[in-house]
């Protein structure tokens, strides 16, 4: 890892931790704007949802900062309510990006062609591609690391004591495969259940993964951390989603699909 700048120009200072978060965002919109393309969605709307992220992106980064803030006053309230206290939550980033997005979304969509169910299947790649670098990121940042070692794995980080297993870099891995498989999904089928995958799979993966996770950010939920709290409950959203889409969603556009033909 390497945590200090690469370069300084006065007070601003390059770190290996922004320039991957720069390439995980770039990659996003390159995902966006490509698979969109292939999938035939309107330009415009595709700049509408490009200029969307980018705001959702920065209160995504001020939610996580505030999500981490609570969890630290809750597991130690004598310390005070400190928002810029250190830590970020990448899941307490996505529920307010997220939620910023769809925000926006529903206030603009009817004045764009396309919607959010022409671009269902992408989002989740746009979203894995961008956390997998931004993972590469915390590594070379030292932070989000494992518990102490003695195996082969460990790596020696700054300030911890002996060697802990690099979760970061595991998380990274996991997230590249999954970006993988929802792109092809989407590549290929156009796949309206994408988002399911993610939320179910990454929030199994987030939940054991957190059993070697060595930082302590406090606690919501006695007996679990506060990442696997949030885990369960992707969980239970990517499941219920699946049946919406599933059971809704999908037999709503069947039953227009038949609509259709019978008028023709």
């Amino acid at each position: 890892m390497y945590p200090d700048p690469l370069f300084s120009i006065g007070k601003f200072s390059v770190h290996l931790y922004g320039i991957c978060i720069a390439i995980g965002i770039i990659c996003t919109v390159m995902v966006l704007r490509t698979f969109g393309k292939k999938l035939k969605v309107d330009n415009k709307f595709l700049d509408f949802v490009e200029l969307t992220a980018y705001l959702s992106i920065g209160v995504g980064f001020f939610s996580a900062a505030l999500f981490q803030a609570v969890y630290n006053y809750i597991d130690d309230p004598s310390a005070g309510f400190n928002l810029f206290g250190g830590g970020i939550t990448f899941i307490g980033g996505l529920i307010g990006g997220a939620a910023t997005f769809l925000v926006i979304y529903f206030i603009r969509k009817n004045k764009y062609e396309s919607s959010f169910k022409d671009i269902i299947s992408i989002v989740p790649p746009c979203i894995l591609i961008a956390h997998a670098f931004g993972r590469v990121g915390c590594f070379f940042a030292g932070c989000c690391y494992g518990i102490q070692t003695d195996s082969w794995l460990g790596v020696s980080f700054p300030g911890v004591v002996g060697k802990v297993y690099p979760t970061q870099l595991f998380e990274a891995i996991f997230l590249f495969i999954l970006f993988g498989i929802t792109a092809l999904l989407s590549w290929k089928k156009d796949y309206k259940h994408n988002f399911s995958i993610y939320l179910v799979f990454y929030g199994l993966f987030r939940f054991l993964i957190e059993y070697i996770r060595g930082d302590d950010r406090g606690a919501l939920v006695r007996g679990i951390s506060p990442s696997q709290f949030l885990s369960l409950l992707m969980i239970a959203i990517g499941i219920g989603l699946y049946f919406f889409v599933e059971k809704v969603y999908l037999k709503k556009q069947l039953f227009k699909k038949n609509e259709t033909a019978l008028d023709e």
